[in-house]
């Protein structure tokens, strides 16, 4: 089968791409045509992630494998899970995080399903509008925005601590330290 998916961003107006792709490709042959079709380069650790009808969160597939999922939960990396084994019908959402640090995301529905046809080689057969930067330049941001991203020694407080500036009487502490179980 043969699966199109509309991929749209919310930073920029008209940008457009849609992608025809089989069904048995796995997620990193989709991440990969997403990446070449925006002239992005392969060097984040970018997410799938289906969602709800209402774009909430729910199954992620990741580039590599993190590590950090509990026993219950399944771990879906994207070279190793078929497109066809997470998708099946028209109408499906997905959001591709591709600037991790900063959360920026393609918002992408699974716009048509073709059965009986396969495709070969991943395509894209719509293209429309200029990508969104592939990362954030905080600096470049602060500076449009007036402020500065300058991280001093004073970015945190200031080091000087005295005992004197700690008001223990403040707290209202009854019996012993509220702090203990």
């Amino acid at each position: 089968m043969i699966f199109t998916f509309t991929v749209i961003s919310d930073e920029v107006d008209g940008f457009v791409r849609e992608i025809k792709i089989d069904g048995e490709a796995t997620f990193e042959e989709l991440h990969k045509i997403i990446l070449d079709s925006c002239h992005y380069t392969n060097d984040q650790m970018t997410s799938f992630f289906i969602c709800s009808d209402q774009w909430e969160k729910e199954q992620e597939i990741t580039l590599e494998d993190m590590g950090n999922s509990s026993a219950d939960e399944d771990i879906f990396i994207m070279r190793e899970t078929r497109l066809s084994e997470l998708l099946e019908d028209e109408g499906q959402r997905m959001i591709y995080i591709f600037d991790p640090m900063a959360d920026r995301c393609f918002f992408m529905e699974l716009t048509v399903v073709e059965y009986s046809k396969s495709l070969k080689e991943a395509k894209v057969s719509r293209q429309h509008g200029d990508a969104p930067k592939q990362l954030v330049d905080f600096e470049e941001a602060m500076k449009n925005m007036g402020g500065s991203l300058d991280l001093d020694e004073n970015f945190y407080g200031s080091d000087d601590f005295s005992e004197d500036e700690f008001d223990p009487e403040g707290f209202e502490f009854t019996e012993g330290n509220p702090f203990e179980d």
